[in-house]
């Protein structure tokens, strides 16, 4: 049986994985590890949480000799947003956070998980159907910390064998947390002003076509390439995942036809609008179905029905 060590637990995308995991796997052998931010009851309750730095190596160690771990889903990072405000935190946490966890993987023979972004292409890349293989000539610290762990975990891989494996996630949607410093926040931000009746101010464009994906298809689409054969994968890291290609009056829209009364205005946030034009609008992921198998199961409709539904019952309307 797997035991599984997942970073950055409380965030967006841990939140949901790691009872995700605990349900597949057992919850004794999943640890939820976090660092300085609050935990749900759920994480704390449902089996290991422990506290972690990633950047202190030998706090790493000690965590994965201690619970006897073969598997790390490394999500612990700075997202875009706020990793411009702090570009050198975000360098050690998105860097030398992953190269400990890297390390401890070749010492202990480790299999990893690394979330790539959309945030790891650029100005330079083919904006529409973006391919599995093109340049990638980020501009934010956040993209260049995720194109830098991606090369970084082919190294780990062909120098040192390591099973290394990751996706090149999309903007995600999820009604369980709110997002903390995205590029993206907006299209979570927007279904939790409809569902208590507020207009919405959108802080990107009219127009900014960017990829989404809702969570349980992005929990689902780890889960699936760390269970892959590893004799199917040609890529093996950063492959393109992607469910629809959206821009805010889409989300807008959809919503309207559940909550009619529902607006949406802008004010726009230079910062993340330029971080945003610099990104891929629909990204190529056949390279992904065709290795493992990749579907969504989720498309606009269905994510902004759950949404609402699983928002309304949250605050009561």
């Amino acid at each position: 049986m797997k035991r599984i060590l997942v970073t950055g637990a409380t965030g967006q995308i841990g939140s949901e994985l790691v009872p995700a995991l605990r349900k597949k796997y057992g919850l004794e052998n999943v640890i939820a590890a976090g660092h300085k931010t609050g935990h749900s009851m759920e994480l704390t309750l449902g089996g290991h949480f422990c506290r972690l730095d990633v950047r202190d190596p030998e706090a790493v160690e000690k965590i994965i000799k201690e619970y006897r771990v073969d598997t790390v889903f490394h999500l612990a990072a700075l997202l875009s947003a706020a990793a411009e405000k702090d570009t050198q935190l975000a360098w050690d946490v998105n860097i030398n956070g992953l190269r400990n966890i890297l390390e401890a993987a070749r010492k202990f023979n480790l299999s990893v998980f690394f979330p790539s972004s959309i945030g790891a292409f650029g100005p330079s890349t083919p904006p529409d159907n973006t391919p599995q293989d093109t340049i990638q000539r980020p501009t934010t610290i956040y993209g260049i910390t995720k194109l830098t762990g991606e090369l970084l975990c082919d190294y780990y891989f062909h120098r040192f064998g390591i099973d290394a494996r990751g996706l090149r996630f999309p903007g995600l949607i999820s009604y369980k947390t709110m997002p903390r410093g995205g590029t993206t926040d907006y299209a979570v931000e927007i279904f939790y002003a409809a569902v208590r009746g507020k207009r919405y101010e959108c802080f990107l464009k009219e127009g900014t076509r960017l990829d989404m994906m809702y969570m349980p298809d992005a929990v689902r689409a780890a889960i699936q390439l760390m269970e892959t054969d590893p004799a199917k994968l040609i890529h093996r890291n950063a492959f393109n995942v992607t469910a629809m290609s959206l821009a805010p009056e889409d989300i807008c829209a959809e919503i309207k036809k559940s909550i009619p009364d529902f607006t949406i205005t802008y004010q726009i946030d230079p910062v993340r609008q330029a971080i945003a034009d610099s990104w891929p609008r629909r990204m190529d992921d056949s390279v992904a179905r065709m290795e493992w198998g990749w579907r969504p199961e989720y498309d606009l409709v269905s994510t902004t029905l759950e949404m609402i539904e699983k928002l309304s019952e949250r605050f009561g309307n």
